[in-house]
């Protein structure tokens, strides 16, 4: 159904919320005729049909006939029907991760398929803000056209910090920001005018991950790098906290262990300077720890049952908290995880003095787009949205694919 509109709203709010609503129906029920989309709408076949006839128009929606297997899967005979569908490439979404050691970009388009990715080796703490974010965003925009780049309609970046609703980062210790106007800097650094959102790297994971498999319920997010970023999901909404840090257990002291923090235990940089001084490899990464886990070698072992402990502790704490239904590893170091699945329960089986009920522990089957995907789902998301600045024109068309200025050149 549509959203509820206040009756004090004004016809062209009405009109922007019912335009967005059209293109969440078809983007989450696929192609729909015009007799469905007025339905779940709750319009009337001739307010949706005024819709449908601008988002046609401006190239947001086209027609296609209907399939043969879906009317056999209908048991209609005779011709096909003509259903409506959003044009994959009426519309397109950046998102930007700067992690750590690395930055990654994704480009998503209007149906919430992946259309292009990068990742590239970056050393942030050696590097400025303002150079990290120019860097990002080229990379973003390499290759790109002015085709392309005129129906970019937002770009989200993500970084492992702790970020207000203004896109302000008061804090990103792994990386060495504090204070710093990240909004502003990447509206600089963008050579178009277009929404930008930012937004912490554990909650886009979370909402990317929410795009491609739904969310109902509570779902814990753990973003697994150098540091440990955590996100809580309530049903497909992110809970935030009072200040925005709700799910940040990697920030979580752990008794015995010397005033370290889990992300100190669990992350990146810890299992591969313990294998590192296993094995005497100073040039040894991650693969290589993987590898020779995967091989039973038993100094990789040894840490890793180590890792599996350390890992099962914060879950029971955050099971205990949370009561979570689901949990979902992500990052680098989330490949570990099948490997000693099985002693990470065993391990929080014994944490726990009564049965709490057993979260599903699963790992992101792609974990290379991280949550730059994320990233680009959140103006995606923010495009669809009621009221979306997008559809405040009265004519779509100018904001269609027809029409408007080209940006400039990356």
């Amino acid at each position: 159904m549509n959203d509820i509109i206040s009756p004090g709203s004004s016809p062209r709010r009405i009109r922007q919320n019912n335009v967005a609503a059209a293109l969440r129906s078809l983007y989450t029920f696929g192609k729909m005729s015009r007799a469905d989309l007025a339905r779940s709408l709750g319009l009337n076949r001739s307010s949706s049909g005024q819709i449908v006839g601008e988002l046609t128009e401006s190239g947001f929606v086209h027609e296609v006939e209907e399939s043969t297997e879906r009317r056999r899967e209908q048991s209609r005979a005779g011709r096909p029907g003509i259903l409506l569908e959003l044009v994959p490439d009426a519309a397109f979404f950046i998102g930007i991760e700067i992690g750590v050691e690395h930055i990654t970009t994704v480009m998503i388009d209007l149906s919430g398929k992946v259309q292009s990715f990068r990742t590239q080796a970056f050393d942030a703490q050696v590097k400025s803000v303002e150079e990290a974010v120019s860097h990002a965003v080229g990379l973003s925009l390499e290759g790109m056209d002015n085709s392309v780049l005129k129906r970019c309609r937002g770009v989200g970046l993500s970084a492992p910090a702790h970020v207000d609703a203004r896109g302000f980062v008061s804090l990103a210790p792994i990386i060495g920001w504090r204070n710093v106007p990240l909004a502003q800097i990447a509206k600089a650094a963008l050579p178009f005018d277009a929404p930008i959102i930012i937004e912490n790297d554990a909650n886009a994971f979370a909402i990317g991950d929410s795009y491609k498999h739904g969310s109902s319920g509570v779902t814990l997010f753990l973003l697994m790098e150098t540091g440990v970023g955590g996100g809580v999901l309530i049903d497909g909404k992110l809970f935030r906290g009072a200040h925005g840090l709700a799910g940040e257990i990697g920030h979580t002291l752990v008794p015995g262990s010397g005033g370290r923090k889990f992300e100190q235990l669990i992350g990146r940089e810890a299992l591969v300077s313990h294998y590192r001084a296993a094995t005497e490899r100073k040039d040894a990464d991650l693969e290589d720890f993987l590898s020779d886990v995967r091989d039973r070698v038993p100094s990789a072992v040894t840490i890793a049952e180590d890792w599996s402990r350390h890992l099962a502790y914060a879950l029971v704490q955050a099971c205990r908290l949370l009561d979570p239904e689901r949990i979902v590893l992500g990052g680098s170091v989330a490949a570990l995880y099948p490997m000693v699945s099985a002693r990470v329960a065993v391990y929080m089986a014994e944490g726990q003095e009564i049965a709490f009920p057993a979260p599903k522990i699963v790992v992101d089957e792609e974990a290379e787009f991280g949550s730059a995907f994320g990233a680009a789902c959140l103006l995606h998301q923010k495009f669809m949205s009621p009221g979306s600045e997008a559809f405040s024109s009265e004519d779509l068309t100018q904001i269609g694919t027809a029409d408007g200025e080209d940006p400039p050149s990356a």
